[in-house]
């Protein structure tokens, strides 16, 4: 007899139908996988065997044959156990309900129980605008799934539950769809802006690339705070809308670093990856073809702390997500694409000791040696960094003072409506944040008048910038005008975005 169960299998972050035939027939006691199926699915036989055996239900001592169709394409994990176990069931007339519109997701322990798969809200996702609307899924996915609107999910601990709900003996509970909640990022962050003392001049830089989704480089001698100010960036960042925070909890159940806590990112990512980190681990890939660091910072926050220190090759492979948002992921067997829209935030001395420029400390490198410091980030890396601030000494008498900062819940207030502003600008375009504009969007937003156009061609000559860093230019000056909340770009507001092309 042969059943035919359906599954979801992932190629990136899309999914796709996988039907599991099975084939219980005569001949000598055997399991056989086939359809393409790595290490983990073809070890299924033997997690559906004990399973099953576990569960109160007979394994047949007969030739089955389990084929995962299509069987062109690679299928990874253990996500098909349930399928198989069931589909097995089914073939060999242990279970009679009909199942062809349900799709099983979940992997098997040898004792019957479920255990949580990654890339359940993708699939969920990916099989409804297939038209599929049935799911059952292990209880510990039963929270990320919540959070899909329109899929009828039902939660199941063990294969024998899942057994005896489709023998109509023992029927399962509808998971409730949960509501994605707005701003539930207050109180969770041990950083504030208020608890950075002085650095004026950096904190009003961070907020116009946070304000504008910018890159952004500090540049001081060590200890001024360099990496303070980084990690006080998710605590300013605008609160993250429902379809950003799918977006990128998909990012994360794929991964396999989605937390159990609340089944959906909430608050925007913050990756702070070691300078050690391979060009593989930023960019993703390997055998599984997962998503890296840059992708995982989607719509978030990647801090390259101390970027000399950054193998080149790994810094390079940077510039072109930087430019389109998005990194493709090429290996032998297939290829990838990820989404990859984060702000970049570096830090950096400005020599190998720390101490070029410093009024207090005398620099113990030689020149050859700063221009090998320096050289290890490119023009071409350079030239995508919209702000490059230096981050001063602190006076001691900032450190002691008494006064009152402003908090980074005040400062995202402000951010927030100044990314409302920029939502509503680009309602009918396919980009949310001033960092995105492309020169189309640059020529219909951020017109100058004649006397910004003069400023700006003085600089482009003196300073001898690019084309690209002329854009980024206006894109901070059409940033720093929203912020002071002006229809038009005013002289100063690219004077200011001048400066910080330090």
């Amino acid at each position: 007899m042969i059943a035919k169960i359906k599954s979801f299998a992932l190629n990136g972050l899309s999914g796709f139908p996988v039907d599991v035939e099975i084939d219980a027939g005569n001949g000598l006691p055997s399991f056989d996988i086939v359809g393409l199926g790595d290490t983990s699915v073809k070890e299924a036989k033997d997690r559906v065997r004990s399973a099953i055996k576990n569960s109160g239900r007979n394994m047949p001592s007969r030739k089955i044959t389990v084929n995962l169709a299509p069987a062109d394409v690679k299928k990874e994990g253990s996500i098909f156990d349930l399928a198989i176990a069931v589909g097995v069931l089914k073939a060999t007339a242990q279970l009679v309900s009909e199942v062809k519109d349900i799709v099983f997701i979940g992997e098997l322990s040898l004792d019957g129980s479920l255990r949580r798969v990654n890339g359940v809200l993708p699939i969920i996702i990916s099989a409804l605008e297939q038209g599929y609307k049935t799911f059952i899924l292990p209880k510990d996915n039963s929270l990320e799934a919540s959070f899909v609107k329109g899929a009828d999910v039902y939660s199941a601990n063990s294969l024998k539950e899942v057994i005896e709900h489709l023998s109509g003996l023992n029927p399962l509970t509808k998971i409730e769809n949960n509501e994605y909640v707005n701003g539930k990022v207050d109180n969770i962050y041990d950083s504030d802006m208020s608890l950075i003392k002085g650095q004026k001049v950096a904190k009003r830089a961070l907020e116009v690339a946070v304000a504008g989704g910018h890159n952004i480089l500090f540049v001081g001698a060590p200890g001024t705070g360099k990496s303070m100010l980084a990690k006080c960036i998710p605590t300013i960042m605008p609160d993250m809308t429902f379809s950003e925070a799918l977006e990128t909890t998909k990012i994360h159940s794929v991964a396999g670093v989605l937390s159990d806590k609340d089944g959906i990112i909430f608050k925007r990512p913050f990756r702070c990856p070691h300078h050690t980190a391979t060009t593989v681990s930023l960019t993703g890939g390997g055998s599984s073809v997962k998503p890296g660091e840059i992708s995982l910072a989607h719509n978030g926050v990647l801090f390259l702390d101390e970027m000399p220190e950054y193998s080149r090759s790994t810094l390079e492979s940077l510039r072109q997500p930087l430019e389109d948002g998005v990194i493709t992921v090429s290996r032998a067997l297939r290829s990838v694409k990820y989404p990859a829209n984060f702000m970049l935030c570096g830090s950096m001395n400005p020599c190998p000791c720390g101490n070029l420029g410093s009024e207090t400390k005398p620099c113990t490198c030689s020149p050859s040696q700063i221009a090998k410091y320096k050289a290890k980030i490119s023009g071409p890396l350079l030239d995508r960094i919209d702000i490059v601030v230096h981050v001063d000494d602190v006076k001691y008498s900032e450190l002691s003072s008494d006064e009152q900062n402003e908090t980074s819940e005040q400062i995202r207030k402000r951010v927030n409506k100044t990314r409302n502003i920029q939502k509503m600008r680009f309602e009918n375009e396919n980009i949310s944040t001033n960092s995105d504009m492309g020169e189309k969007q640059i020529s219909k937003y951020c017109k100058l008048s004649d006397e910004c156009e003069k400023i700006l061609e003085n600089a482009y000559n003196s300073l001898h910038l690019s084309p690209r860093a002329r854009s980024r230019i206006i894109k901070v000056a059409r940033t720093i005008a929203d912020m002071s909340f002006y229809e038009e770009i005013r002289p100063e507001h690219i004077l200011e975005a001048i400066s910080y092309r330090n």
